[in-house]
């Protein structure tokens, strides 16, 4: 597509076991990807009758005994054993989090990985995480683009103070900080999601669904962008497609203005341990490299 970067590509795999993140990461900076995602999960309560909203059913058991190791912690991991390949935290539980603590986590990932943290940003589904982090659920958007502003500011390296609704920040300074802007890629699919992606973010993610309700989000992304003003070469589109699986696919993505396809070659959402082997997982995506990624 004229102007546009070619297509990008990155390898997801999330809910299995913790060892298997590290040599993942290896295998898939070696075949050519550029980016692996990272999950956040936080909690899993012991009762709730909360609903998933990226499944049909709604169900989250399927999270019970996940190894989940903390999304910036292990970022940090895989940052120091890779040299090229980019982590999209996928997506990070923002405003349940200190915005001040993020934005030096996301400032040293950066600094320290040479400018390859992509930070995916959204409100958490879960009211079991904003209680138990002692967050009001109240209001979530909101405190979520505050913390979407904070992270803007301090990430610059520069001194910034903020007087907001939710947070109040004395003119502060974090270093070191990045060489590089940090990408900020907001996840969600409602209407405020998608502005929240072109007002205030880099980029958007998608998580995931058929064909229809894509073609409708970047329909409507694309709107979005008109009605902002938004002309940006750079902007990130992130998706979860099918089409992704086929040459042809690539194409009809790039045309409707997709930059990054994120695959993966299992579903994940499936109660109990996950009993793939990790040399199967690799050799999946090695051969979505050798068929896909050289020969785009």
């Amino acid at each position: 597509m004229t102007g546009r970067s070619p297509m990008r590509f990155t390898y997801a795999e999330a809910m299995t076991q913790a060892t298997f993140y590290a040599p993942l990461a290896q295998a898939a900076e070696a075949a050519g990807y550029t980016s692996m995602t990272v999950a956040d999960s936080l909690i899993y309560p012991k009762e709730s009758d909360s609903k998933y909203p990226y499944t049909d059913t709604g169900d989250r058991e399927f999270l019970e005994g996940k190894e989940f190791v903390e999304a910036m912690i292990l970022c940090a991991h895989l940052f120091a054993l890779t040299t090229t390949l980019r982590l999209t935290p996928f997506v990070l539980k923002l405003p349940v989090r200190p915005p001040v603590l993020v934005a030096k986590q996301a400032s040293s990932l950066a600094f320290l990985s040479g400018n390859r943290l992509g930070l995916g940003v959204g409100i958490s589904p879960w009211p079991e995480d904003f209680a138990n982090l002692q967050v009001d659920w109240a209001r979530r958007g909101k405190r979520m683009d505050e913390c979407m502003d904070i992270l803007r500011g301090l990430t610059t390296g520069e001194f910034f103070g903020y007087h907001g609704e939710f947070y109040d920040i004395d003119e502060i300074k974090q270093s070191p900080a990045p060489t590089e802007t940090i990408p900020l890629l907001v996840g969600g699919h409602v209407d405020k999601a998608l502005r929240r992606a072109v007002v205030k973010g880099d980029g958007w993610m998608h998580a995931g669904g058929d064909g229809e309700e894509l073609d409708r989000l970047l329909v409507r992304l694309a709107e979005i962008r008109k009605e902002e003003g938004d002309t940006r070469d750079d902007f990130e589109v992130h998706v979860i497609s099918y089409d992704a699986y086929d040459l042809d696919g690539i194409k009809r993505l790039e045309d409707k203005g997709v930059t990054d396809c994120i695959v993966g070659f299992r579903i994940p959402y499936i109660k109990g341990p996950d009993t793939e082997p990790l040399e199967t997982k690799i050799k999946h995506l090695e051969q979505y490299a050798e068929n896909i990624i050289h020969k785009v």
